[in-house]
């Protein structure tokens, strides 16, 4: 495993977006990473998804098989409850969680950069 400040920008960023919001997609991660929500892209799916894996290579993520949470947290937009309803399986997608080693690392990594500004 490499040391944390070997970690670039981009993997930084994605474990301490799985470590706040729990399981997540490269190309979903793309468009919310850390709750920057948007209709574009905000990063590269595809350079995402490169990161995630190193990342798995590393032993700090892991391919995610459990049950997601389909519970809709916004009471602004009520169609979206309707859709979570219809969902009796995982969207598509490979989901990717930490493992013990990352979420020891995310832990660290959090603190560093959300608890210090």
């Amino acid at each position: 495993m490499r040391d944390i400040k070997n970690l670039n920008t981009l993997e930084k960023y994605i474990l301490v977006h799985i470590y706040r919001f729990g399981p997540d997609t490269p190309w979903l991660m793309a468009h919310r990473l850390l709750g920057n929500y948007g209709y574009s892209a905000k990063y590269d799916p595809d350079e995402i998804e490169k990161n995630c894996k190193t990342l798995e290579e590393e032993g700090l993520l892991v391919v995610y098989k459990g049950e997601l949470k389909m519970k809709v947290t916004s009471s602004i937009k009520p169609w979206l409850k309707v859709k979570s309803k219809e969902f009796k399986h995982k969207p598509s997608g490979i989901y990717y969680d930490l493992s013990k080693e990352g979420r020891k690392v995310a832990s660290n990594l959090y603190k560093e950069i959300f608890k210090n500004k």
